[in-house]
């Protein structure tokens, strides 16, 4: 997704609205006042089947700490599992489905507005964490200060509001979104402390990705259907399987969240619009997207698809009909394909059940001007940055880069116009100059590396590194 890289300055706001100036002059016996802790840009990279983070300087790129553990808790977490039938049952499927026989100890990651906790989704566990980012990286077994668990039994993608006080958490096995907050605040007289649920909005079948818009004021959201269940192929020769897939696949929906209301504004089922286009038999499943500045363009991938789908939010319809219900919510009358950009397939002789999660390709961003998209070519091997205008890609792989580039799973901006993947095959991070079109920097990390975000940390909690 596009988020302006200014989380530092965002802290320092918050901590300058929050001191009342006064008149008074100080006395010798006054206190001195509380001095706010610098912070670092850093980006947080979550090492899927390790269980760890690692962080990386976000100007410098330079590799600071390196397998912070963030399931301290692991040997509680699976006694408690296997004491439970049910979610013994649901450990077991995620790890030989999602995790491709392994298990998902980290996914997504954000950092609190001050630096001091790092808020983890756990898929194989179930739940979400609060950690002590200082307790965590010194190595101590007591750095979660706060734990909250799904309705059902995986989580997933998470996301950040722009103002950094309120989570998005995605129950997978629950068809809904979670809200919680990042901060302790007093609202309508009620207190609120970190880790609170708040608020939930319904999705389709194993909701996906969420991102606000730049004011907060929205959310766009994606479910992604059962990806882990085999019936991938739309078609058995000439016979084509679209109900059929759809029942396996379950609801798979785009839509629009009013965050005051937390109700669905407009709901698209992908597929039917993809096929309004004039490409029939697509995936209906919204993997990563990338929300244009304007905020009218979101660009995507779907599962199966080698490229990028450009949508317009506010094209008329295309068939100019109401053609389908999602959920009981009628085809807005907006929303449009309006066109493809292709990508290479480097593997079609792949059987579709072979794709990781269903995903050819899993991991998408945009840079500040809106004029380039990176995208994680996830079977291909490769990334690309896309010339938004004209499609032209440029492609870094194990040919063009001298380096593996194996499995790319995630995209995200970075400072200096940078695109940071991950690459999960290879157990490293690639950092590419946006401006210059080079690959600038090939880290290595720890076991399966998936989401990136970028976060912060306080500079006496760096010191103490050393």
């Amino acid at each position: 997704m596009r988020r302006v890289f200014t989380r530092s300055a965002l802290a320092g706001a918050i901590a300058c609205a929050v001191a009342v100036p006064g008149s008074i002059a100080p006395s010798p016996a006054a206190p001195a006042p509380a001095v706010t802790p610098q912070l670092r840009d850093v980006m947080f990279v979550g090492n899927n089947w390790a269980g760890t983070a690692s962080i990386v300087d976000a100007h410098t790129r330079t590799v600071l700490r390196s397998g912070v553990n963030l399931v301290p808790d692991k040997a509680q977490e699976l006694l408690a599992i296997r004491l439970d039938p049910v979610r013994l049952a649901y450990y077991l499927l995620i790890q030989q489905g999602p995790g491709e026989g392994h298990d998902q100890y980290v996914d997504d990651m954000f950092t609190t507005t001050d630096g001091r906790y790092l808020a983890v989704s756990r898929p194989s566990l179930g739940d979400i964490v609060w950690i002590d980012i200082a307790k965590a990286t010194a190595g101590r077994s007591d750095s979660i200060v706060r734990e909250q668990s799904m309705d059902g039994y995986r989580t997933d993608h998470m996301g950040l509001s722009p103002d950094g006080r309120r989570l998005l958490v995605s129950d997978s096995t629950s068809r809904q979104v979670i809200e919680y907050s990042m901060v302790e605040e007093t609202v309508a007289g009620q207190l609120i402390r970190m880790g609170d649920r708040l608020r939930t909005f319904v999705s389709g079948e194993t909701p996906h990705e969420s991102n606000y818009t730049a004011d907060g004021s929205r959310i766009f959201h994606a479910s992604i259907g059962k990806v882990y269940t085999p019936g991938d192929a739309t078609t058995l020769g000439p016979v084509k399987l679209g109900p059929l897939h759809d029942a396996l696949k379950g609801d798979r929906w785009f839509q629009v969240v009013d965050n005051a209301t937390f109700g669905v504004e407009k709901r698209w089922d992908m597929g039917k619009e993809l096929a309004e286009a004039g490409y029939p038999d697509m995936s209906a499943a919204v993997r990563p997207m990338a929300i244009a500045p304007d905020e009218r363009f979101v660009y995507f991938q779907v599962s199966y698809f080698h490229g990028i789908v450009e949508f317009d939010t506010q094209a008329p319809d295309g068939d100019g009909a109401v053609g389908y219900a999602a959920g009981g919510i009628p085809e807005p009358r907006t929303g449009a394909v309006t066109r493809l950009l292709p990508l290479p397939n480097r593997v079609p002789e792949m059987l579709l059940e072979q794709y990781v999660n269903d995903s050819a390709h899993h991991g998408l961003s945009i840079d500040a001007t809106g004029r380039t998209l990176c995208a994680a070519g996830t079977m291909d091997d490769y990334l690309a940055l896309v010339d938004r205008a004209t499609g032209k890609a440029r492609f870094f792989d194990a040919t063009t880069t001298g380096r593996e580039h194996l499995k790319p799973y995630w995209t995200t901006e970075g400072p200096g116009d940078t695109c940071w993947a991950s690459l999960s095959g290879s157990d490293a991070v690639a950092v590419i100059d946006v401006r210059s079109g080079e690959e600038i920097a090939y880290l290595p990390v720890g076991d399966h590396p998936q989401r990136i975000r970028a976060g912060v940390v306080p500079e006496t909690t760096i010191g103490a590194w050393s």
